[in-house]
């Protein structure tokens, strides 16, 4: 019986702290899994394009990002993307490949997707940027700069 009971002790303690570990970050997807979450449940989606260079948004992700409502409400209500946008590799969505077109031929390019996304007309791309799509894909909100978590939070 005291086997038994060390257990199940055991178990439990075991659920709370994954538990506790889950609602310590933000639960990041692949374009892929996003895809195929999607597909399942749909709901908003929520991206945030960086660069290792970029000051602003590592404090976004150091000050923003760690704050406990803000990952709450992220890991609660949307389905949240990171991307580095100088990466090289090819991602398929909905069966179109994209690609960093520009690494091919200049020093730090920007891959197709955030340039699809997160570029303004008259402007050149920049970042910090987030993007914010409702559950149907379609545009909610972009932001091309420094956030608070109180702003964050009144947007999402």
């Amino acid at each position: 019986m005291k086997d038994f009971i060390c257990f199940i002790f055991i178990f439990l303690a075991g659920l709370l702290f994954v538990r506790a570990q889950s609602d310590s970050e933000i639960e990041w997807k692949s374009w892929p899994e996003l895809e195929q979450a999607i597909k399942e449940k749909p709901k908003p989606v929520f991206i945030f394009f960086h660069a290792k260079w970029c000051s602003y948004c590592k404090k976004i992700e150091r000050e923003i990002f760690t704050k406990p409502e803000v990952i709450q409400k992220l890991n609660s209500d949307y389905y949240a993307i990171e991307m580095d946008v100088e990466q090289t590799d090819t991602i398929t969505f909905e069966s179109v490949n994209f690609i960093n077109k520009q690494a091919l031929t200049q020093r730090n390019g920007v891959h197709e997707i955030p340039l699809l996304l997160a570029s303004r007309k008259g402007f050149p791309f920049s970042l910090p940027a987030t993007v914010i799509l409702n559950k149907d894909f379609t545009l909610k909100d972009r932001f091309f700069e420094y956030y608070t978590s109180k702003l964050l939070l009144n947007f999402l």
